[in-house]
């Protein structure tokens, strides 16, 4: 999985903040002037494979969006989990994208 070879330091990313249970870094493939992603350490496919073990994990995946989003320089930005290949989903391990800031010139 590309983001455990991430977490790993095997792949390199640009870090915005690691914790123990998560990591955020810029999106290779960025859609807005801002885009990053926070992505559990822990490898989890998708959202349907959560249950009630990860209500903490998925809160503070979601708390840590504004407050990287605000230090980005974003005030208002959009967040967005893809789920299943259907739902979009590229990358099989959990990521939550954080988006702001207009389109990508």
């Amino acid at each position: 999985c590309i983001f455990c070879k991430i977490v790993a330091g095997d792949i390199p990313a640009k870090r915005l903040y690691e914790d123990d249970a998560l990591i955020a870094f810029h999106d290779i493939r960025p859609q807005a002037k801002v885009h990053f992603l926070i992505v559990p350490k822990a490898h989890i496919e998708t959202l349907k494979t959560c249950n009630d073990s990860h209500t903490e994990l998925l809160g503070r995946m979601l708390l840590l969006a504004p407050k990287l989003a605000a230090e980005q320089g974003l005030f208002g930005f959009k967040t967005v989990m893809h789920v299943e290949r259907e739902g979009g989903q590229e990358v099989f391990h959990i990521h939550l994208h954080v988006l702001g800031g207009g389109p990508v010139a």
